[in-house]
């Protein structure tokens, strides 16, 4: 299956179990494809936490081959550019991901 997944939070639990989530289809040989939209951007500024380790979980999931596209003017709105966790993204990757998902969850 193909399973895209559309994060708007810079909540910590909302992007960990995002991820958690991701991992788990990914460890079930489905892709995962993520797109960071709104807040969900700054998801390299989340600091860890106690209980959610989301640097651990953001670099397993892209060990396991899952995907991150980032949107492009909610990253120019936060004066942010291109990163490894963050490469730009626009709208149009963003429906393209949508078309080509089995699958499309929201979180947020």
């Amino acid at each position: 299956m193909k399973l895209g997944i559309i994060l708007e939070s810079n909540n910590p639990e909302h992007i960990w179990n995002t991820l958690r989530l991701g991992i788990t289809s990914l460890l079930a040989q489905h892709s995962v494809r993520i797109f960071l939209l709104n807040e969900g951007v700054e998801i390299k500024d989340i600091p860890d936490a106690e209980h959610f380790d989301i640097s651990k979980k953001l670099e397993e999931f892209k060990k396991l081959g899952g995907q991150l596209l980032a949107c492009g003017s909610c990253l120019e709105l936060r004066h942010k550019g291109e990163n490894s966790a963050c490469p730009v993204s626009t709208m149009k990757d963003l429906v393209k991901m949508i078309e080509e998902s089995d699958k499309v969850l929201v979180f947020g």
